[in-house]
């Protein structure tokens, strides 16, 4: 069946006044309407300072044109101005406060007839005498007072530096709401209409959820449309997913779309360590949405305050206090105000069932995974700023990236661009992608020094994962194969599954166990001994097998039963403790089954790789020589050496250059270890 868009049915409201004015962002035209206060204080202060700054400036250009304006004056040392007076060459002489002479010569110096002294520290006493003496004029003055704007300006800055420090706490406190006397108010980041905000068009993968969302954006775009019949717009939207799907991406879009003030905060920022901060936050946030109405508000991991009560010893009042608080604002709400709450929350099991009812968030959105058409127009949007060579295949890229959400897709396309980047190159190849693909999966390259010894085992180890699944019928393609250390793996195998799935049968869930246990089975089939290599696939063979037993009925022996409880499908991980709702009798009766069913799959394995052994040693071989081997690669060893390759293998793989294979070498099988 065609699913249809969400928006073939249209919310109403029965709101009869005419309180929004017409346009496209639907803002309210009145008093209502949010504006930006001005600050008159500052305006003044600011006027203040570049008033003295001004002045200061005058002052000083004043004095330099006037030291400019002054007759050039020869600076005579203090015994040659005796020797003038002795000349009785000097006219006149005017004592300038205890530090100065300035005054005239009969005779010119250096083609100047004004001269100026520096008077010694306790000059002589007798100097005045002797200039009367010589027939010079002497006079006294007083020194220049300069210290007029000095000191004005030593007694007002201090009052101005206290004024500017008043103005920017204020500030702070009421802007940042970081002040002691704004505790109450929220932190909520307003993002205008007028900015320039996401669309639709910026989200990709998520089309189901896009769909859904489409009533709220025309409701908020264009109100008058829904008075007639009397419907009401929904009062929150909660959006459900795992991390990076995209939920806040989805809510600033909404708010793009309609083109309304968008309120964002996280719920964890309700929560302070006064009490009664939290609900207080709460009020003043819808206060100023209502305000600003038509609005949205969206609160990121709302599960941080909206917790199931009661189900912990661990009360927390004030969380409490603070999700009453917003039970009480949701259902408030005037039905002819558009304020729309938006929450996003990847543990929706955990919420309170008060705030999931009808009429607080009346709606839930799931933003799962996307499908490799999703990834494709993800990729797509994340690399329209990014120059692709011509051999990138964004489709082979989607196909190989199955479990990747709209995060890891960006991070992506960020570190393939770094690695070209890093080596000068002018367009991203897809050698860079795959490089990206195999850093984030398996992790970086490390550098390790392996004896001859080590290498072999992990040579062994890496061909019995990858030739069982060549064999076994119904496993993923096998795509590449290294020894290689990356991360904490010393080798990895990939598998490239070319379709999402999201139904296993038991047959690829046995198929599944038999691969991860062929690494461990190739050890005890080559050397007649076991490594430690194999705890990864020990530990994900036993969950596999412990799910098949207890979640998914597959044990012939317990029948159609489960003995788990379902868990969150966004939560991630696994349940790791221990089940209290059955007997002990029904636990060792499980363990037997886990027990039994990873037997028979390794036992399958040891099988597999004894039949075809010399496929096994051609591939440690290879591996040996080329440290990383492809699918194509594979595939040719297993046509010289005879081995059946399983028909789910032959399905068209991404083109990669293959190395050239040496002809095949003689099988010479490693002697079994000396046994002490």
């Amino acid at each position: 069946m065609d699913r249809q868009p969400g928006n073939m049915h249209w919310l109403q409201n029965s709101n009869d006044r005419q309180q929004f004015r017409p346009g496209t962002s639907g803002r309210p035209n009145g008093p209502g309407s949010p504006k930006r206060p001005t600050n008159t204080l500052n305006r003044w202060l600011f006027l203040i300072v570049a008033a003295m700054l001004v002045v200061y400036i005058f002052s000083y250009f004043n004095s330099a044109n006037n030291a400019n304006n002054a007759p050039q004056a020869v600076d005579l040392p203090y015994n040659t101005f005796y020797q003038q007076i002795d000349a009785k060459n000097v006219k006149s002489a005017t004592f300038v406060g205890q530090s100065d002479i300035m005054g005239e010569l009969n005779n010119p110096i250096e083609n100047r007839t004004q001269y100026h002294v520096v008077q010694l520290p306790n000059g002589d006493d007798q100097l005045p005498q002797k200039l009367i003496n010589s027939g010079a004029v002497v006079s006294y003055k007083p020194p220049p007072d300069n210290g007029f704007w000095l000191n004005l300006l030593i007694t007002f800055l201090p009052w101005v530096f206290l004024i500017g420090l008043f103005v920017f706490f204020s500030r702070r406190a009421s802007q940042g709401q970081q002040g002691i006397f704004s505790f109450g108010k929220s932190k909520a980041k307003l993002i205008l209409e007028d900015r320039p905000s996401t669309t639709f068009a910026d989200v990709a993968g998520v089309d189901e959820s896009k769909y859904e969302l489409q009533e709220v954006v025309e409701f908020l775009k264009t109100p008058q449309k829904f008075q007639r019949l009397g419907g009401k717009i929904p009062r929150g939207v909660l959006l459900v997913g795992p991390p990076g799907t995209g939920k806040t991406l989805l809510a600033r879009a909404v708010a793009g779309e309609a083109g309304v003030p968008f309120f964002s905060m996280s719920g964890s920022e309700f929560v302070e360590v006064l009490v009664g901060v939290g609900a207080s936050r709460v009020r003043d946030l819808f206060d100023q949405a209502k305000k600003a109405a038509p609005s949205i508000i969206f609160i990121d991991e709302i599960d941080a305050v909206g917790r199931q009560r009661g189900s912990s010893i661990n009360t927390n009042d004030e969380r409490e206090q603070t999700l009453n608080q917003l039970l009480v604002e949701m259902d408030g709400f005037d039905n002819r105000q558009a304020v729309v709450v938006i929450g996003a929350t990847n543990r929706p099991d955990g919420l309170d069932q008060a705030l999931l009812r009808p009429g607080r968030f009346d709606r839930r959105v799931t933003v799962d995974r996307p499908d490799w058409n999703g990834r494709l127009a993800i990729l797509k949007i994340h690399s329209r700023n990014v120059p692709l060579s011509a051999d990138v295949d964004l489709v082979a890229v989607a196909r190989s990236t199955t479990g990747m959400v709209g995060a890891d897709l960006a991070n992506l396309v960020n570190e393939a661009a770094l690695l070209a980047a890093r080596r000068n190159l002018d367009r991203v190849p897809q050698r860079c992608f795959d490089e990206a693909l195999d850093k984030i999966l398996l992790g970086a390259e490390r550098p390790l020094v392996l004896s001859d010894e080590d290498l072999n085992v992990t040579a062994y180890h890496e061909g019995g994962h990858a030739l069982t699944g060549l064999i076994c019928e119904g496993t993923d393609p096998v795509t590449k194969v290294t020894i290689v250390p990356r991360g904490q793996a010393l080798g990895v195998t990939m598998y490239t599954p070319l379709d999402d799935r999201y139904n296993y049968s038991k047959e690829y869930l046995t198929t599944q166990i038999v691969t991860a246990l062929g690494g461990r089975a190739a050890e005890q089939v080559v050397f007649n001994r076991v490594t430690t290599g194999a705890e990864n696939d020990l530990q994900r063979v036993t969950a596999i097998a412990r799910q098949m037993v207890t979640r998914w009925g597959m044990s012939e022996r317990l029948g159609v039963v489960s003995f788990s409880e379902r868990e969150s499908p966004f939560a991630g991980g696994g349940n790791t403790g221990a089940p209290t709702d059955y007997s002990e009798d029904t636990a060792e009766l499980i363990d037997d089954e886990v027990q039994r069913i990873v037997r028979a799959c390794y036992e399958k394995a040891i099988n597999i790789l004894t039949t075809y052994r010399p496929s096994l040693d051609r591939i440690a071989q290879e591996l040996r020589r080329h440290e990383t081997i492809d699918a194509k690669q594979l595939h040719t060893i297993l046509e010289e050496t005879g081995a059946p390759l399983a028909s789910s293998q032959l399905q068209p793989q991404p083109n990669q250059p293959a190395q050239t294979l040496a002809p095949p070498p003689p099988v010479t099988p490693p002697a079994p270890p000396e046994v002490s």
